[in-house]
């Protein structure tokens, strides 16, 4: 029997899945590591910390499933986007990892705007957010010259995790794309915004397919992790790219909806044709020359955990939304914008915040709880939307992470979306999709699709039921006019916070 790794490298840990040819999985592990908010906005991490839970998570599995080392043919990556890190020219990290959940860099997404103009959108397909790696570069070079001085050339996560294990450097077309440096279409880094903001091209390593060969583990590595130095490694991808690739999403028609910390729409693109202006992201996929749109709701399962967080702290996610099931669509008239820490699609905005609108003496918690959940539905749906009006067929969408573990929430979604809503009977996301790349680049199938048919299984369906989706169709329309009527309110409150 011969078995692969697949690495989900994610803001919070790190979990390495083992899996035979039939797509089982054998063994899970996880590790953790810090997080540190030195100011207001900041969010890094180390990056020795990301190599050590990955090596002692592998380990981990190797252990549970005690299958021999030369019987694990390959790894591969699924990794956090955005995340800067810059080495020397020994291949050290400067200084800590600037992570995509950092919000330093308004000033510089202004600068990458002015400096680009048209060609932001035309040559990397997405706007400057503050989430992008080249805004991070540009804060370095500006605010820490001497830092910025000694970074020869700059990777992000997972590359990092991969060069410590390989001695390789590379970056997967996927993860690129999240760069703004990445001429999307051409696959190739961009010359024009490498010499508009004085990076020399050597500042980029060298681009590589998601299931494409980066090399075989070190024997330092191989030690740490329980692994053969035969064990071969293969590139990886971004973990949006990943999870779709988890979840199948890998052909024209289909749509993923993922509702981890943040919440993602993700459709499948055949090609580089259609143009979206911006208004959602367009990135390479991890499955060679296709793409993906996406649209991003900041706080989503976020906005669940903080309601539960504060209004019923010590009781599960099961004692909190008991009953949900009671509450007819809409919660009786309470609608939820679930913006408590800003807003990416179709609001790039990191000023707004949320609110409850429409509250009365007959309300209970029941009742905000399901208007917490409505709301951030209606935030996904708003790039269901953006994905309809461009044309786009959205009838099956495929949903993970924690949105997929509420059947209730799984009926919500078919209704909002007025789609078909799949739930999948192993549903791993990004990691599984690591795992399949491996999976592909060790020959194991023809096509990243064969692979699919192998391994991502589905399980119930829930359809749009009529009523209700006639219901949330109104509801959502006035959603849609909240963002405006309390934009300049939280403008104005913005001075007020801590």
């Amino acid at each position: 029997m011969s078995y692969v790794i697949g690495i989900d490298l994610g803001t919070s840990a790190v979990k390495a899945l083992l899996l035979d040819r039939s797509g089982a999985i054998i063994a899970e592990a996880s590790r953790d590591y810090p997080l540190f908010h030195e100011h207001s906005g900041w969010s890094e991490q180390r990056p020795n910390d990301w190599v050590d839970g990955t090596l002692g998570a592998v380990q981990d599995v190797v252990q549970k499933a005690g299958v021999p080392a030369d019987s694990i043919e390959g790894i591969s990556f699924s990794g956090q986007m955005h995340g800067l890190v810059l080495l020397d020219e020994a291949g050290n990290p400067v200084r800590n990892a600037i992570l995509w959940n950092d919000t330093r860099t308004t000033a510089e997404c202004r600068e990458i705007e002015q400096t680009l103009g048209s060609d932001l959108l035309s040559i990397t397909r997405n706007p400057a957010l503050e989430g992008f790696t080249l805004p991070k570069i540009l804060w370095v070079r500006k605010h820490e010259p001497e830092v910025f001085t000694a970074a020869k050339l700059f990777v992000l996560p997972k590359d990092y995790v991969r060069y410590k294990l390989t001695g390789e450097l590379h970056m997967d077309y996927s993860d690129a794309a999240g760069t703004l440096l990445l001429d999307v279409a051409n696959k190739a880094w961009s010359g024009a915004v490498l010499q508009a903001f004085g990076l020399p091209a050597s500042f980029c390593p060298p681009l590589i397919e998601s299931h494409g060969l980066a090399g075989t583990i070190l024997p330092e590595a191989a030690a740490g992790a329980g692994l053969s130095t035969a064990t071969k490694v293969f590139a990886g991808g971004a973990d949006n790219a990943c999870g779709a690739i988890g979840s199948g999403i890998l052909k024209d028609g289909l749509t993923m909806c993922s509702i981890g910390t943040s919440g993602v729409i993700l459709s499948y693109e055949n090609g580089s044709g259609n143009d979206f202006r911006g208004k959602v992201h367009f990135f390479n996929h991890g499955k060679q020359d296709a793409f993906y749109a996406m649209g991003v709701t900041l706080a989503a399962g976020y906005s669940l955990t903080w309601f539960k967080n504060t209004f019923a702290k010590g009781e599960s996610f099961n004692e909190l939304l008991s009953g949900i099931d009671q509450v007819r669509p809409g919660s009786n008239g309470l609608l939820f914008t679930p913006y408590i820490v800003g807003e990416r699609t179709p609001h790039p905005d990191a000023v707004i915040r949320g609110s409850f609108i429409g509250i009365d003496g007959s309300h209970e918690r029941i009742h905000f709880a399901r208007s917490v959940m409505e709301g951030i539905t209606f935030s996904l749906n708003e790039s269901v939307q953006l994905f309809r009006e461009a044309g786009k067929t959205v009838d099956t969408i495929v949903s993970i992470g924690g949105g997929a573990q509420n059947p209730v929430w799984l009926q919500m979604q078919a209704d909002i979306f007025n789609a078909d809503v799949v739930a999948l009977e192993n549903e791993q996301g990004p990691g599984l999709g690591a795992a399949m790349l491996a999976a592909y680049g060790c020959g194991w199938f023809d096509s990243l699709d064969a692979c699919a048919d192998q391994f991502v299984k589905r399980a119930a369906t829930y359809k749009p039921v009529p009523s209700a989706v006639e219901a949330y169709a109104g509801l959502f329309r006035i959603y849609q006019d909240v963002y405006g009527q309390t934009k300049s309110l939280n403008d104005a409150l913005k001075s007020y916070r801590n």
